[in-house]
């Protein structure tokens, strides 16, 4: 059995938030989570791969996955150590090779600018077009980044996410999951990704039901992965 999986989080948020996600969906399938905390800074991603190198020295096969950037780099992550990648989680991907315009790191970007130019205080203030429960979640996780929120937030947006032709050389149990009507992580490329990746399954679930219980997403995620794994005619197992 997979024992552990190293959870990664979105541009700007954190462990906190992937626990909320991911914690009881994994331990309902036996699975225990490690979910690094962010160093904040231009380094973020490197950070994050360490800890992905990191689990896997100390556990072996690790099961690898994230949401929004956290997934881009554990693709990353698996696609150059296939050996230690026992399966992928891959939750709300926001692009697939350079991020160029697309949504999520436009918005990226145009947060670290109004941070930079206006402070935290002020940015946060501004943003009235999200969910109460996302503007407290991005309040909570966009203060605990600190000083290093503007680079986290670039360190993101500028790297790009593994390529579709790279993805399909992925030979691991894959569950990908999108929210429907999130507009900044599109159905589209959640949708691009899992039919990249030969035997991946893709799963989705609204925006509402998203915020009314945030371990849907975890639950979807890891439904996709066990169902990815019986396609492919193998236990979801290290």
């Amino acid at each position: 059995m997979t024992e552990t999986a190293v959870l990664l989080p979105g541009t700007g948020s954190d462990d906190v938030f992937i626990r909320s996600v991911f914690a009881s969906p994994l331990a309902a399938a036996g699975v225990a989570l490690v979910a690094p905390e962010p160093v904040p800074g231009p380094g973020l991603g490197l950070s994050h791969l360490a800890c992905l190198d990191a689990a896997s020295a100390l556990h072996g096969r690790v099961l690898a996955g994230g949401i929004s950037f956290g997934a881009h780099l554990a693709a990353e992550w698996a696609l150059a150590h296939p050996d230690h990648c026992a399966g992928l989680l891959l939750a709300m991907p926001g692009w697939h090779g350079s991020p160029g315009d697309c949504p999520a790191a436009v918005a990226a970007r145009y947060s670290a600018a109004a941070v930079r130019r206006d402070g935290l205080d002020a940015t946060l203030a501004a943003i009235s077009d999200v969910p109460p429960w996302l503007a407290a979640e991005l309040n909570r996780a966009w203060r605990r980044h600190g000083a290093g929120l503007a680079d986290s937030l670039l360190a993101a947006a500028d790297r790009p996410a593994p390529v579709l032709s790279r993805l399909s050389v992925l030979d691991i149990p894959v569950g990908v999951v999108a929210v429907r009507d999130d507009p900044l992580h599109p159905t589209a490329i959640a949708a691009e990704w899992a039919a990249a990746i030969p035997g991946a399954e893709l799963r989705s679930l609204s925006f509402a039901d998203f915020g009314a219980d945030r371990s849907a997403l975890g639950r979807a995620a890891v439904a996709a992965w066990q169902a990815s794994a019986a396609r492919r005619g193998s236990p979801p197992a290290a």
